[in-house]
């Protein structure tokens, strides 16, 4: 999935779809394309998160995609047969998913920093905003 993130921000959008798809050798009309993404788009965004993406995997192996969907196509298109691949194709398949994975993960973290960050930056200026009116109000007396 994330060799098609041509904008590289986890995400694929319609035209990264399209362009996958290309490649995969199942291209769909842009009308196919929105479907498939509105079939497993949770948060309504327009474009496939991992998860999203994921999700066609399962729906897959649920029996619950149309034969003629594109997601159907591109979940047989995607499938790690381990019978040609091997078991160490397999396992390089799913340690890639396992790494961006822990990519997502990390960026989440150094969000997370930063805004623990804004937040400390914020209270310290406070503290000194409110120390400073403390000094200016011992010299108006």
């Amino acid at each position: 999935m994330f060799r098609y993130d041509a904008g590289k921000d986890g995400f694929i959008d319609l035209m990264e779809l399209k362009l996958m798809m290309e490649k995969l050798g199942a291209s769909q009309t842009h009308l196919g394309l929105k479907n498939m993404i509105k079939e497993v788009d949770e948060d309504f965004d327009g474009k496939l998160s991992f998860r999203e993406f994921l999700l066609i995997f399962r729906k897959a192996a649920a029996g619950e995609l149309h034969e003629d969907s594109g997601l159907h196509a591109l979940a047989r298109l995607s499938e790690i047969d381990v019978s040609t691949e091997g078991v160490k194709g397999a396992k390089s398949f799913f340690e890639a998913k396992v790494q961006a994975i822990n990519e997502a993960s990390r960026f989440e973290e150094e969000i997370k920093a930063e805004q623990e960050e804004k937040k400390k930056q914020a209270e310290e200026m406070k503290q000194r905003k409110a120390a400073f009116k403390e000094l200016q109000s011992a010299f108006k007396q």
